[in-house]
């Protein structure tokens, strides 16, 4: 039982969700903020989940025959200039160098928004025939946007992130690539972050700049709001045609390629706390946890014990299970609600009588349950733990959503929806007028369009009947 003075640190997850957010990145030492305003400092047991979803989604890059590659953080503007859109899409974002080494520079450098621009430019240098295609890279970096209100993880000035683009021959092998990589996200976020997503193609007025059509995750938060969690982009020719990106084809004909991009960023770390967080503060899913179990040693100081303590934390190591023997000179309560608050799954807890008896005592995360479990074969069972922890956080996710997606026929019944922290399953006739009265009357946006037929023959913002009727997920946002 998790003491109530120490959790009385975090804000009360049902009062006031935005200070639990705050309380629980800080509290935790996650992040700190940084000396220049909206900029993050993302401290070791922070970066220790970034490096775990790094490491899963790089697996399933390179197996789906895409590269790594590192491209510069400066940019000359005149790049930047080339794509119209793009460049009064990301206008108000953009950093500019115009000084360095005591001189001001002959041509601004832009800080990276993103990196269409220099992938383009250099991929014009790089393709010549049809025999260089598909040509299929990513790269992990940091970008910088010039955001006026930040919170950590969410919205910061500078984030780390990875951004996939591809050139291809065909049109259709470009939006092959772009749909099949945010179903590469969306179960990615199932299988790795126990986080359930709706996809689907995003709206005109929601879409990246530059790009032809963008598709995106979204993940419904505790509070009931909705997160942006990844995106993908078909370009189509937009960035080929301003950068000259051309491929001689087996017909003998120079062609434009076709492009796609994609990216999620360290805004999945904010999506996860907030997706399965709790009053004592982090619940993380195994797969992404820096520690997925600690052992405590109960009365340390009698013989025996933390000897024992410390085989059965090796015996985990190698097992390959993420592990930590805190044998600080703390009392076991403290240490008890310090994992707790920091989200570890499991919890094994090491004393003289459990010696005694050949289990240990062990305390689940997710649900807060304890229970013993024999000391030989622990490292099998914890494992076996680890994984129904990781298949229950998705399937209580999963139920939390699900439970919380309510239809709405008409404006009134949207708007209850909204206020009662639900997501609204519409029925859209893609008018920009009726995607603006749903901001402009419930602080409300389409989130992404969604590939199922619609359940009546007239939108639910004007009442109109139409042709053009899509199913839209509607939901207040971060």
């Amino acid at each position: 039982m998790a003491d109530k003075q120490f959790v009385k640190e975090i804000a009360d997850i049902n009062a006031d969700f935005p200070q639990w957010y705050t309380d629980v990145v800080l509290k935790t030492q996650l992040v700190d903020y940084g000396p220049v305003k909206g900029t993050m400092v993302i401290r070791p047991y922070g970066y220790a989940i970034w490096e775990n979803i790094q490491k899963e989604l790089d697996a399933r890059f390179k197996a789906t025959g895409h590269q790594n590659a590192y491209f510069p953080l400066l940019i000359p503007k005149s790049l930047l200039d080339k794509e119209a859109e793009h460049v009064e899409g990301f206008a108000p974002e953009v950093a500019l160098v115009t000084e360095a080494g005591g001189e001001k520079l002959a041509e601004p450098c832009v800080v990276r928004p993103t990196s269409e621009t220099i992938f383009s430019t250099m991929y014009s240098k790089w393709i010549n025939s049809y025999r260089d295609l598909p040509l299929k890279l990513n790269q992990w970096a940091n970008v910088i946007r010039w955001e006026k209100t930040t919170r950590p993880f969410l919205r910061t000035s500078e984030f780390l992130w990875q951004e996939g683009h591809t050139i291809h021959a065909t049109r259709e092998e470009s939006l092959a690539e772009t749909i099949d990589m945010l179903h590469l996200y969306s179960d990615f976020a199932r299988d790795v972050l126990a986080m359930p997503t709706f996809i689907g193609q995003k709206s005109e007025k929601e879409k990246f700049a530059g790009a032809e059509a963008t598709y995106g995750m979204e993940a419904m938060m505790l509070d009931g709001k909705s997160l942006q969690a990844g995106t993908t982009h078909h370009f189509g020719q937009n960035f080929s045609r301003a950068y000259g990106i051309q491929f001689l084809d087996k017909d003998s004909t120079h062609k434009y390629v076709w492009q796609s991009s994609w990216g999620v960023s360290t805004r999945l770390i904010g999506a996860v706390i907030m997706a399965h967080g709790d009053q004592r503060g982090l619940v993380l899913p195994p797969k992404v946890a820096p520690v997925q179990a600690v052992v405590i040693p109960v009365a340390a100081h009698k013989a025996g014990v933390l000897d024992k303590a410390s085989e059965l934390a090796e015996c985990l190591r190698a097992k390959g299970i993420r592990v930590e023997l805190d044998a600080r000179d703390q009392s076991p309560g403290w240490k008890f609600n310090e994992w707790e608050m920091k989200g570890v799954p499991v919890r094994i807890e090491v004393g003289p009588r459990d010696i005694e008896q050949g289990v240990v005592t062990y305390a689940r995360r997710d649900t807060c349950d304890k229970a013993t479990m024999p000391i030989g074969g622990i490292a099998e069972g914890i494992a076996s733990l680890l994984d129904e922890i990781q298949s229950n956080m998705y399937s209580k996710s999963l139920a939390f959503r699900d439970s919380h997606v309510k239809l709405a026929h008409n404006m009134q019944e949207l708007g209850k929806i909204l206020d009662d922290k639900c997501f609204a399953k519409v029925v859209w006739d893609r008018d920009p007028a009726c995607e603006a009265l749903f901001k402009e009357k419930f602080q409300a946006t389409v989130r992404v369009m969604l590939d199922e037929e619609p359940f009546q023959d007239v939108c639910t913002a004007c009442g109109r009947k139409g042709d053009n009727l899509s199913v839209a997920l509607v939901a207040r946002a971060y």
